[in-house]
């Protein structure tokens, strides 16, 4: 990977996007690959679902700690909000590709078919997820700093 500090800002944005999304995608992955043979038979999809949950959550804040310390020289204030959402963009689009492409399911569909408990907490979450790094950052995560 490049050093962040040979970056313009905005190419630090967008490596910093990707970097995070593909952590906590990465994770998610590996997550729903033990969710969904493992618990989804004994507890449901709800529960399972909300299992998963606070192990995303911690991944986030590991994830955004990460991307922070590397990124902080390049990244300014507003540029981690910018970050944040680009990485909501890029999972957005990976969900996507899993619900139309690899599920053969239209977007609506599998978005409708969502439980509707699990599923608000999932929409949540996606707040979350775009907002950690900004979050994160403000809370003074800097270089060198244990997260």
């Amino acid at each position: 990977m490049r050093d962040p500090a040979s970056l313009s800002p905005a190419g630090a944005v967008a490596l910093g996007a990707a970097c995070y999304f593909g952590l906590v995608f990465g994770v998610g992955v590996v997550l729903g690959a033990v969710r969904v043979p493992l618990l989804v038979p004994r507890l449901g999809e709800r529960l399972a679902e909300l299992a998963e949950m606070p192990f995303m959550f911690v991944t986030m804040f590991w994830a955004a700690g990460i991307v922070v310390r590397r990124f902080t020289p390049r990244v300014r204030s507003a540029g981690w909000i910018a970050l944040g959402v680009l990485a909501l963009g890029m999972l957005l689009g990976a969900e996507r590709l899993v619900a139309v492409v690899l599920a053969d399911r239209d977007l609506v569909g599998y978005v409708s078919g969502r439980d509707p408990v699990s599923g608000g907490v999932y929409l949540a979450m996606l707040g979350v997820f775009a907002a950690m790094p900004w979050l994160r950052r403000a809370a003074g995560t800097t270089p060198g700093r244990p997260t």
